[in-house]
């Protein structure tokens, strides 16, 4: 039997663990976590969005980077201070920006292959997730934001979404909480929303059932490439240890970079940081007023989601700051002010901070797929969409093991 190392037990390596594992492969995790899913995988927003496939690469998005800079509050923030990561990961992201079109329509029909995946594995082992399939709305309050919507909706149609246009009073009936007036928006009823960190938590649980080995607190000093296959030594409570695997898959988000060096390949994720808060609805009157259908603003960059009857989970903004989790007041604020202008009624006296960094590609694309060297593979850099492609990205990810272990046998 093959014996894979997977190096993360973020929402991507828990879905490639169980689909490796579901094929028959030795599998074994490490991650420096006590736990699954606590690091970039714990409070995201909960969309499983298709219609959030837009990748960021266009002139728009760099004209708005330039004119936020220096406003603390603004959707997308730019530390000024250079370094030689930040120039050449902004430095690729131009030139990528003549595949927006391409990229955003392989996104748009990646995510909706995830959907039946990421469903198909709760299913198999039997867990709930918080899932509300109530579909996603996109506001707009802005006329050159809707426009570019429509202009958005043509590629998301190309790559298989089916994505309408509604008026602003049909936006209030699909949404009667929402407290402020819109000039209309677009639905997406497939989309659905769930709990990120409880999935992968409970998918973990199926992943032990299949006999996976998860090493927690495992701090990896060194990977090595032998020749026959892929050395990994670490330390844990137990001391140091070590192991040979016939294979290794990175799915370390923003630590992939080390590691990919580490194994003679070159993968520039550098990491974004996004806010979120949990607002937790403790009184009747807070548990009305929030609403059940998830909502995207696209001016604000802020998406929204329903975690059951007693908590509200708010996220948004995109920082260009480095390896730096700090959570910032100036950051969380307009996420409270965003609640309380939307959902006036909904009290935000208990709701509770997070920040993770996204791991993103200059290209917007997942790196999936082997390395330069025999038996190392990538399933890693989804940037904001972790959670929407990592199924899809997983059973990918399993199919080149699989075949590099059917051309080895042959």
């Amino acid at each position: 039997m093959t014996h894979i190392a997977v190096i993360g037990a973020g929402i991507t390596g828990i879905t490639t663990a169980y689909s490796l594992a579901s094929r028959g492969f030795q599998v074994s995790v490490f991650d420096r976590n006590r736990y699954a899913a606590m690091e970039t995988s714990f409070a995201n927003g909960g969309q499983l969005s298709a219609s959030n496939a837009e990748v960021w690469t266009r002139w728009g998005t760099i004209f708005k980077g330039l004119k936020w800079m220096l406003d603390s509050n603004a959707p997308l923030l730019v530390n000024p201070k250079p370094s030689w990561h930040k120039l050449s990961w902004m430095a690729e992201f131009m030139s990528n920006i003549p595949n927006y079109e391409a990229h955003t329509i392989a996104t748009t029909k990646m995510a909706i292959e995830a959907r039946k995946h990421l469903v198909r594995f709760a299913g198999e082992v039997g867990f709930e997730f918080d899932m509300e399939k109530r579909g996603i709305l996109h506001v707009y309050k802005s006329q050159s934001e809707f426009d570019h919507a429509r202009r958005v909706n043509e590629l998301l149609t190309k790559g298989g979404l089916d994505r309408r246009e509604v008026s602003a009073d049909e936006v209030q009936k699909i949404e009667p909480a929402l407290k402020t007036d819109t000039l209309g928006g677009y639905f997406t009823e497939s989309d659905f929303t769930g709990d990120i960190h409880r999935y992968a938590r409970a998918l973990s649980k199926g992943c032990e059932a299949l006999g996976v080995v998860f090493h927690y607190k495992a701090d990896v000093s060194e990977y090595k490439h032998t020749g026959e296959g892929i050395k990994i030594t670490w330390h844990s409570a137990d001391g140091d240890q070590d192991e040979q695997f016939d294979g290794i898959v990175v799915c370390a988000g923003v630590g992939s970079k080390a590691i990919a060096s580490e194994l003679g390949d070159r993968v520039n994720i550098y990491p974004v940081k996004g806010y979120s808060i949990t607002v937790n609805l403790d009184d009747d009157a807070s548990q009305a007023a929030a609403p059940w259908v998830s909502l995207l603003d696209d001016e604000a960059k802020i998406v929204t989601s329903r975690l059951g009857k007693n908590r509200f989970r708010i996220a948004g903004t995109a920082e260009f700051n480095g390896y730096n989790l700090d959570i910032r007041d100036n950051r969380i604020k307009p996420l409270r002010t965003w609640c309380e202008t939307f959902f006036p009624d909904v009290s935000t006296e208990h709701c509770v901070p997070w920040a993770g960094l996204r791991p993103m590609l200059p290209s917007m694309m997942p790196r999936i797929g082997p390395g330069k060297k025999p038996g190392v593979f990538y399933n890693t850099g989804h940037g904001h969409l972790g959670w929407t492609l990592s199924a899809a990205t997983a059973e990918a990810t399993a199919d080149f093991v699989q075949a590099a272990r059917i051309k080895n046998t042959a």
